[in-house]
């Protein structure tokens, strides 16, 4: 019964020599050239192909090995910086140099398959969501000014009343919470800005004894300027924010405003 051998495809000699080091478990940068040699010519034996041009590559790769088998053999050469020279130094470049682009080759393929499986959809949203545009814009609201500002201002507020705590008496004592009527300091507000016309955001921040009063606060304001009755300015870059009652709002119109739901916060 004839014997019959199976042999893998390679894609050319540097990847016989690749499945041989494998195989062997070899490490690439000390290469049994006497080992391999016999095995690569082994594998040429068996081969058969009548492609001349694949079959040359592989003998001009065996012709190589037993190069560098003689080479071997031979007392070792010097080179100008005094080291000896190693004969398969040359190969050992094309080897891992070769398999660099193989494994990149591998994940390529591996891309390319995972975007076979991306499918597009074309947006679908309805025409009425399409077209759909927030009722207040708060850009033009308030004008050159933004909420970013406003929230800056706020916590540097916060930050500066948490320095005036005395950090060892407030450790001790009965933790009470602050309860804020949302309807009378509203209506506190409101007052103070029509009588003031005119009124530094900062200085109302800072006039609140606590920091449920100082969040309540800052609340009210938001909701005056989305109600359209106040609005901010700003003199000069960086300064403060200037809170103003709008010229064409009459006094029953924003003594008698409503804000939100009439019930107390905490």
């Amino acid at each position: 019964m004839a014997l019959s051998v199976k042999l893998e495809a390679f894609e050319g000699p540097l990847d016989l020599l690749l499945h041989l080091i494998d195989k062997n478990k070899i490490d690439i940068y000390d290469i049994p050239i006497v080992m391999i040699t016999e095995q690569y010519l082994d594998y040429i034996k068996q081969m058969e192909t009548e492609d001349m041009n694949i079959m040359s590559e592989f003998l001009l790769m065996a012709a190589t090995l037993l190069d560098i088998k003689c080479k071997m053999l031979l007392p070792a050469e010097v080179n100008e910086e005094g080291e000896e020279e190693d004969p398969r130094t040359e190969l050992v470049e094309k080897l891992l140099e070769f398999k660099m682009y193989k494994y990149m080759s591998y994940e390529l393929k591996d891309m390319s398959i995972d975007a076979g499986k991306v499918v597009y959809k074309a947006p679908t949203i309805p025409d009425e969501v399409a077209a759909y545009r927030p009722p207040i814009d708060y850009t033009e609201l308030i004008g050159d000014l933004n909420l970013t500002k406003l929230n800056s201002i706020f916590r540097e507020t916060l930050k500066r009343r948490e320095d005036k705590v005395d950090p060892i008496r407030s450790t001790f004592g009965n933790i009470q919470k602050d309860e804020v009527d949302l309807d009378a300091k509203t209506e506190y507000i409101k007052m103070l800005l029509w009588t003031s016309k005119r009124l530094s955001f900062t200085e109302l921040l800072e006039k609140q004894n606590s920091k449920m009063e100082i969040v309540v606060t800052f609340l009210i304001i938001l909701e005056l300027i989305k109600i359209g009755l106040i609005e901010i300015t700003q003199n000069d870059l960086f300064d403060d924010i200037n809170l103003e009652v709008k010229g064409d709002v009459s006094e029953a119109e924003f003594l008698g405003a409503e804000i939100g739901e009439n019930n107390d916060e905490n």
